[in-house]
């Protein structure tokens, strides 16, 4: 899955929680917001709008962190229906530092082979696309 189809992927998705996400997916989404998170804060300090100092939350990064909350979390969850772990999971996030750890190696863990639960696998419908030999 390329950086486009990612992000254009999890954005036509917005807020749909049922499904599995792919590992590509999700980072690339993960990187897509790196990204422009950067780019909203050098917005913020050219406009005048991050009253104090850099990287602190200006106007467009409170715009942008609001619009972009709810398909990350959105993917975050189907990456995790993607390991067959129920989307509740995120809240662990909340248990300072181990919480952090135990989605990241969610995370980066490979799917479950084939459908489970939550739904097919998502790398047998990518696989069997046009193109694919």
């Amino acid at each position: 899955m390329s950086f486009t189809a990612a992000v254009r992927s999890v954005l036509s998705q917005y807020a749909q929680f049922g499904g599995r996400a792919r590992r590509a997916e999700y980072w690339w989404f993960v990187l897509f917001s790196i990204l422009v998170g950067i780019a909203a804060n050098i917005i913020d300090v050219i406009l005048g709008t991050d009253s104090s100092g850099w990287g602190s939350g200006g106007l467009v990064s409170v715009l942008l962190n609001l619009a972009l909350f709810l398909p990350g979390l959105a993917v975050a969850v189907r990456r995790l229906h993607d390991t067959d772990r129920t989307g509740w999971w995120v809240l662990i996030a909340l248990v300072p530092i181990v919480g952090f750890i135990v989605l990241l190696v969610f995370f980066l863990m490979d799917g479950t082979p084939g459908p489970n639960r939550f739904g097919p696998s998502p790398k047998a419908s990518e696989l069997s696309a046009p193109g694919w030999a």
